[in-house]
């Protein structure tokens, strides 16, 4: 499967993880099956956020209140991993089979995306191959 970003995109999402090298970033995804056509950073509220992520909530149901109200679909999430390693860690692969979607690991100069496998038991990643200018 592959997922569009154009490259303005992909860019900022370097960009929000280059400026907190500390702790982790968040935030949400907006679009459709095929493309994340934007994305808006959340204030982490995780007690650690050197090494976890928690989207504020208030910002997760505003953005589901905008939907309902016809506004841009909400697809999945996006977070930083200061380590350097841009794959789901152990809480990750939790989180994400309770919240779905489609997830963004950004880590130093990479951008992986991952959704849940069959089943729900495991994190399939899944290829950015299509980097688009729109």
């Amino acid at each position: 499967m592959t997922i569009r970003i154009s490259s303005e995109l992909h860019d900022a999402l370097l960009a929000l993880a280059a400026a907190s090298p500390e702790t982790e970033v968040c935030g949400l995804l907006f679009g459709d099956e095929t493309t994340v056509r934007a994305v808006s950073q959340t204030v982490n509220v995780a007690t650690a956020p050197a090494d976890s992520f928690e989207i504020d909530p208030g910002a997760l149901i505003a953005a589901h209140r905008a939907m309902r109200a016809g506004g841009p679909n909400l697809i999945g999430y996006f977070h930083s991993h200061p380590n350097g390693v841009a794959e789901p860690s152990v809480r990750d692969r939790k989180a994400m089979a309770v919240l779905g979607g489609f997830w963004i690991i950004i880590a130093g100069d990479q951008v992986t995306l991952w959704t849940m496998g069959a089943c729900g038991t495991e994190a399939q990643r899944l290829t950015l191959s299509t980097i688009l200018r729109y």
